[in-house]
């Protein structure tokens, strides 16, 4: 996988050091079901932080060239990708609607955080950076990120919540509080039905309609994957039958379900 990235902003203050701290660690333990996975070629590992607009924490490494599938996505990530020469480059993606084959070069390495929904960048709104369209920040010697014309520290794994945080506190990052009342079928203060699809669809980039069915493919999928029945996937994804779920399963991950219960090709959530 190949990235490139430049400087294309002039920078003229310096961001100043956060007072917050990472609740990161190396021994924090893996989120529920979701242990450590090896492809033959790719380690890939996640965790939990205290930080509110973060779902996840994420890295990964390429030890020989690959390809896998990416599955559709929910969420908005910032992710960090370092080549074997040590260039890093930052990426900026929102909701994937479709899954797409990915490739991944050896000596690669690869971090970052998915968003919690309601979590965006107002100057780069979800729906902008849906299906791939990644904004690419600029880049600059020194390890540092060019960002509202302030150079930020490139943050690592261990303290990526940390970064998140501050551009939090920069009003560069914000949260929607109404978007998980809206979600679930809420008209937060009187908001009209259009109101409440327009407010969604701003800050998370889908609609609900589509969300929901990402949602139960995700679910579905995962279920196959840790060698569940083709039957208990129909009903945990709410399909009325066999061939529904195969439509879906290779729309959400480029799979069908025997592939996905085979495990011969990676899939990345």
């Amino acid at each position: 996988m190949s990235y490139s990235s430049s400087a294309r902003e002039s920078v003229v203050t310096r961001s100043t050091p956060s007072e917050h701290q990472s609740s990161f660690r190396e021994s924090t333990p893996f989120l529920p079901n979701r242990p450590k996975l090896r492809d033959v070629s790719l380690i890939f590992n996640e965790a939990v932080v205290d930080e509110p607009m973060v779902q996840r924490v994420w890295w990964s490494t390429c030890e020989a060239e690959m390809v896998f599938s990416s599955s559709v996505k929910t969420s908005s990530m910032i992710a960090f990708a370092r080549s074997p020469e040590g260039e890093t480059s930052v990426h900026l993606r929102g909701p994937e609607q479709s899954s797409a084959p990915v490739g991944c070069d050896a000596g690669w390495d690869f971090f970052g955080v998915d968003l919690r929904m309601g979590t965006f960048w107002p100057r780069f709104p979800p729906m902008r950076l849906a299906d791939r369209q990644d904004a690419l920040l600029p880049t600059l010697p020194g390890n540092r990120i060019a960002l509202d014309k302030v150079e930020w520290e490139m943050p690592t794994v261990q303290n990526v919540d940390v970064f998140v945080r501050r551009l939090a506190d920069a009003g560069l990052l914000v949260f929607d509080p109404l978007i998980d009342d809206i979600r679930h079928g809420g008209r937060p203060r009187g908001m009209s039905e259009r109101t409440a699809q327009i407010r969604f669809r701003g800050a998370v980039g889908l609609s609900r309609r589509k969300l929901g069915s990402i949602e139960r493919a995700r679910s579905a999928a995962r279920l196959l994957i840790r060698g569940g029945s083709i039957s208990d996937a129909v009903a945990v994804g709410g399909y009325y039958d066999h061939p529904q779920l195969v439509r879906a399963m290779r729309w959400a991950t480029g799979q069908t379900p025997l592939e996905l219960r085979a495990g011969k090709t990676y899939v990345a959530f």
